[in-house]
């Protein structure tokens, strides 16, 4: 007897489905496996951890696209495609984000084993700045704080913050019980970060050495140096930082030009700070409309480092300037967070010291565009154009983010659900 054909072909999809299952499967199979391998990346993160993730990672993107609105005209102006600055500054991000997520993922324990050859490697690094023909001003005719290998160029000066950072961490965490005394805590600080300091600070780059000094105060505060050791080691440090500003003249000029404004050459000194309040004054409240400033049609200089943040005024207005802000000052409540979630003192010492890198060096940028501080040449952080100053700090946020991970240091004091062990 023969089988109806319609009959038949029934019988043939029940007899093929359980195949198309069986070869379906192991591709089901994969991707549930890398979801759940996904998970148990972050599963045990904490709140903390994303939070300070997802500011940095905003503060990147619009720091992008500030950077493709205020750089496109100089770098066509350059000779090069209007999207050229942008494009190296998206590889960067590219470099730098991934970078941050896998030392985020280093425990603390490295950290403080790596903090003396890390110092001594950017040591050795800004010695090539200033005692060998590598060194560069990279086109600024000012200061030789560059290291030009091939077509290879950056700062070895933004490694040297993330070391100095380390090894005060380690330094402070093993000497906790005699910081009170200064020739055990205060002074071998003082020594060893005036050797790094000095080396940077030999290159001319005295903007670079204010936020190097800053650092170092911020972090002998965080660690709990007695107050009068404190000050008298901050006074000692002005009066060296004014005493370095009258030797070059193009400094003092910047220093006249900030106290006297209105007697600045608008030509030379003033050029910058009277471009940069136009900028300021065109964006009004709600400012001209991003893509649409005048003045990053040449008349400011820096417009995509330095000086991005009157670019910002200029197109987004007011409003934007004040969402800037905002974001610094939720960046400085993270880092607080963190802070106030650890018990264990390098933790403290180097998010502290972060903290008073990026949110302080993101105000004295601010202060100079709004002509509060002398023009010091220091970028926006995570958002001025500029490849080894992002990817160092997205590094040091990566360390950072490691703290909120370690099961001695969780949240509430005590080891967390999923915490690594």
């Amino acid at each position: 007897m023969t089988v109806p054909t319609h009959a038949a072909s029934r019988a043939s999809g029940r007899l093929s489905a359980p195949t198309d299952a069986a070869q379906q499967a192991p591709t089901r199979a994969s991707l549930i496996s890398a979801r759940i391998s996904l998970g148990r990346v972050f599963a045990g993160e904490s709140a903390n951890y994303f939070l300070l993730t997802g500011v940095t990672l905003f503060m990147v993107v619009f720091g992008l696209v500030m950077v493709l609105s205020s750089s496109s005209v100089d770098s066509h102006s350059n000779g090069d495609s209007f999207f050229a600055r942008f494009l190296n500054q998206g590889l960067y991000a590219l470099i730098g984000v991934p970078i941050m997520l896998l030392a985020s993922r280093i425990p603390a324990s490295f950290w403080k084993w790596a903090a003396w050859p890390a110092l001594l490697g950017a040591s050795a690094l800004q010695l090539l700045v200033i005692a060998t023909p590598l060194g560069s001003d990279n086109g600024t005719g000012y200061n030789q704080n560059w290291l030009k290998i091939g077509p290879v160029v950056f700062q070895p000066s933004e490694a040297i913050k993330i070391a100095m950072i380390l090894w005060m961490g380690m330094f402070i965490a093993r000497k906790q019980d005699r910081l009170a005394q200064w020739k055990y805590g205060l002074l071998p600080v003082v020594l060893v970060m005036t050797v790094a300091i000095g080396l940077v600070l030999a290159g001319g780059d005295l903007g670079t050495t204010s936020i190097m000094v800053a650092i170092v105060l911020g972090a002998l505060f965080f660690a709990g140096i007695p107050l009068r050791q404190l000050l008298t080691t901050g006074v000692i440090a002005v009066g060296a930082a004014l005493l370095f500003a009258v030797t070059r003249a193009n400094r003092m000029e910047r220093i006249l030009g900030f106290l006297h404004p209105s007697a600045a050459d608008p030509m030379s000194t003033g050029w910058q700070i009277e471009q940069s309040n136009f900028a300021l004054a065109h964006g009004s409240l709600i400012g001209v409309g991003l893509g649409n400033s005048e003045s990053k049609w040449n008349w400011l200089p820096a417009a995509s480092t330095d000086f991005i943040f009157s670019i910002i005024g200029e197109e987004l207005g007011l409003l934007g300037g004040i969402v800037v802000l905002l974001l610094f000052i939720l960046l400085a409540i993270c880092f607080i967070r963190i802070m106030n979630a650890t018990t264990d003192p390098f933790a403290r010492v180097v998010t502290g010291a972060v903290m008073v890198w990026l949110v302080g060096q993101g105000l004295v940028n601010i202060g100079v565009v709004l002509g509060l501080l002398p023009v010091l040449g220091v970028p926006l952080p995570l958002i001025s154009a500029g490849g080894t100053a992002l990817i160092s700090s997205l590094f040091a946020i990566g360390v950072v983010l490691s703290f909120t991970r370690a099961p001695s240091t969780s949240l509430t004091g005590v080891p967390r659900k999923g915490a690594m062990r």
